[in-house]
C-alpha cells in the first residue's frame, strides 16, 4: 500500500513538472502565396516572360520572312545552291530554337532561385516567430499535403505570419 502511495505522488509530482508545450500552425501554401515578396516576384518574371515572348516572335517572324525569301528564289538556284541554302537554313533554325530555349530555361532558373529563397525567409521567420513566442511546435499544412488534419482557429497562425512577413517586407 505504500508503494501505491508513493507511486501515486510520483506521478503527479512528475506531471505538474512537466512543461506545457504551446503547438501552433501555418498554411504554407496561403503564406506563400499571399506573401507580397512571392506576388512581387511573379510580376516581375511575368514581364520578363512576356518580353522574352515578344523577342521570340520577333525572330521567328524575320526566320520566316528569309525562309519565305528564299522559297521565292529557289526556283533560279542550282540543285546544288538550293541544297547549300536548305542546310543553311535548317542549321539557323536550330540554333535560333536553342537559343530560345537556353534563354527560356535561363528565365525559369532564376525565377526558382528566388522562390527558393522566399521560402527559405519564410521558414526562418516562421522558426524565429516560434522561438521569440514560446511555441514548442509550430506545424505546416497546406492542401497538398494535409499535416495538420484538425487544429483550433486559437491554434492558426497564418494569418499572424503572413501580416508580419507583409509588414516587414514593405519596410
Amino acid at each position: 500500500m505504500k508503494h501505491v502511495f508513493y507511486i501515486a505522488i510520483f506521478m503527479i509530482a512528475f506531471t505538474s513538472c512537466q512543461k506545457q508545450q504551446k503547438i501552433g500552425f501555418v498554411d504554407n501554401g496561403k503564406v506563400i502565396n499571399e506573401y507580397q515578396q512571392k506576388k512581387d516576384l511573379e510580376v516581375k518574371y511575368q514581364a520578363k516572360n512576356s518580353d522574352f515572348e515578344k523577342r521570340a516572335d520577333s525572330i521567328g517572324r524575320a526566320f520566316q520572312l528569309e525562309a519565305q525569301n528564299f522559297q521565292a528564289k529557289v526556283k533560279t538556284m542550282s540543285p546544288k545552291t538550293q541544297q547549300e541554302k536548305y542546310q543553311a537554313l535548317g542549321q539557323k533554325q536550330q540554333t535560333l530554337q536553342k537559343q530560345m530555349q537556353s534563354e527560356q530555361q535561363q528565365i525559369q532558373k532564376e525565377f526558382q532561385t528566388e522562390i527558393d529563397s522566399v521560402i527559405s525567409k519564410v521558414k526562418d521567420y516562421v522558426k524565429d516567430y516560434g522561438e521569440k513566442n514560446g511555441y514548442t511546435y509550430i506545424l505546416g499544412t497546406s492542401d497538398a499535403s494535409a499535416t495538420v488534419l484538425y487544429g483550433k482557429d486559437e491554434n492558426d497562425l497564418t494569418q499572424t505570419i503572413l501580416d508580419a512577413l507583409n509588414k516587414e517586407y514593405k519596410k
